[in-house]
């Protein structure tokens, strides 16, 4: 089992990464390999065009859909980001909405269907529980599990060194790292006695004009 941890952050090795490193060692601890994925900067936003419906990926060609082919073989997710303006920074916004949509639309949903997903938030100091509302929200619309912490998982920090001596914003890492092991080997104990997935049905679209 493996969870793959998404560095939102335009900064490789700063405050977010921190935390999901401290995640990250705790996941190997607990016998869960992980890896750290980078978004990076220069993310396009999503077009609305569609387009993914048709070609079974997005039309933008960038590493958004690399990364939907590579996150097929992972069981969970860790998405972090820095608050920016009191909500997530704007790379990991564009990538995920891209990524989660394309997903949907051209019905590789199973990426992310059922599959835990938890979210990080790291500022200097306010806004993380929004950003970390906005993040979840890409979890609750693919049926996925929200994993938690004993607290809202965030850290706090102006550099690396800050979110280190945050001791209960990396103790709450910790215990999310511990809680995503947990479920996931709650699961695989499910699927090897032969406990079902939830059943699907067919999306019922209700407008609010109509």
């Amino acid at each position: 089992m493996k969870v793959l941890l998404i560095n939102g952050s335009p900064h490789k090795d700063g405050c977010t990464y921190t935390a999901l490193e401290e995640i990250a060692k705790t996941l190997k601890e607990e016998g869960i390999g992980s890896e750290i994925y980078q978004v990076g900067t220069d993310v396009e936003a999503c077009r609305a065009c569609y387009a993914c419906a048709k070609l079974g990926r997005c039309v933008i060609n960038d590493r958004v859909n690399d990364f939907v082919d590579y996150a097929k073989d992972f069981d969970g997710f860790i998405i972090g980001s820095p608050v920016h303006y009191a909500s997530a920074c704007g790379g990991v916004t564009a990538f995920m909405d891209r990524a989660f949509f394309s997903c949907s639309k051209a019905g590789k949903i199973e990426t992310f269907l059922h599959k835990p997903g938890a979210a990080i938030a790291s500022a200097r100091r306010a806004g993380t529980t929004a950003t970390l509302d906005q993040l979840n929200k890409y979890f609750t619309i693919t049926q996925m599990p929200i994993i938690s912490g004993r607290y809202w998982n965030m850290v706090h920090g102006a550099t690396p060194e800050q979110v280190k001596q945050d001791l209960e914003g990396m103790q709450n890492m910790r215990i999310l790292a511990r809680n995503m092991a947990w479920h996931l080997k709650c699961k695989e104990a499910g699927e090897k006695m032969g406990v079902p997935m939830p059943k699907e049905e067919e999306i019922t679209f209700t407008n609010f004009i109509r």
